[in-house]
């Protein structure tokens, strides 16, 4: 089964921005391909085979594999930053704001998981300059809901001591469901999302069913 037809909606519905159609069939084959078999042990013939092109065909659109790779990672780390930034600035309170987070956040990594390994595992395989790039942007993820983890503290609706490493732990937490969802498993991206929200309010310290402690 092509990762395309993994989820509801299916992997390629990420990249609707990605034109032209035949760019887009090469990202979405290239998605496939890094998530099977890892960025260094795919080649661009690989990518160009699943995608039903010439290798040659791939160049007209992407100079190598890495661009490719860029591509994939700036999508994905640009749509996992407005997934939390849409949350924060929400006119609700801390706790409503961080299980809106994590929720919206843990479906996206479940409903996109082909898609959201290749996008938090293979960074390493980014040259300097789009690593650094992409780095920039992993901290400004990190920063957002930093920022919400602080206001609850600083609002009493949590119980943190170190703001920083939980935020770490919290999103190492919801990432970590792309390597392990199976979309034939019994439960959906939005239940695991709920069960996520409601894990994360009690690592920080707030009651269950929004009740204070």
């Amino acid at each position: 089964m092509s990762a395309a037809e993994q989820t509801p909606g299916g992997e390629d519905a990420s990249w609707g921005e990605v034109v032209p159609e035949a760019a887009r069939r090469l990202l979405v084959a290239a998605v496939e391909a890094f998530a099977e078999r890892g960025y260094h042990a795919t080649t661009t013939r690989d990518i160009a085979g699943r995608a039903g092109m010439s290798p040659a065909a791939l160049y007209i659109h992407y100079k190598t594999k890495e661009e490719l790779l860029h591509r994939i990672s700036r999508i994905g780390h640009d749509k996992a930053l407005e997934i939390l930034r849409a949350a924060e600035l929400r006119e609700a309170g801390a706790a409503d704001r961080l299980a809106d987070a994590v929720r919206s956040f843990v479906r996206w990594h479940a409903e996109h998981h082909t898609t959201a390994r290749v996008v938090q595992y293979e960074l390493d395989a980014l040259g300097p300059e789009h690593r650094a790039e992409i780095v920039e942007l992993r901290r400004q993820t990190d920063a957002t809901v930093c920022r919400i983890i602080e206001e609850g503290v600083a609002a009493g609706e949590f119980d943190v001591a170190d703001a920083p490493g939980t935020t770490v732990a919290v999103l190492s937490l919801c990432i970590d469901v792309a390597r392990w969802f199976n979309p034939r498993g019994r439960r959906t991206p939005d239940e695991v999302g709920a069960l996520y929200a409601d894990l994360v309010l009690r690592m920080v310290g707030y009651g269950p069913r929004g009740a204070q402690k």
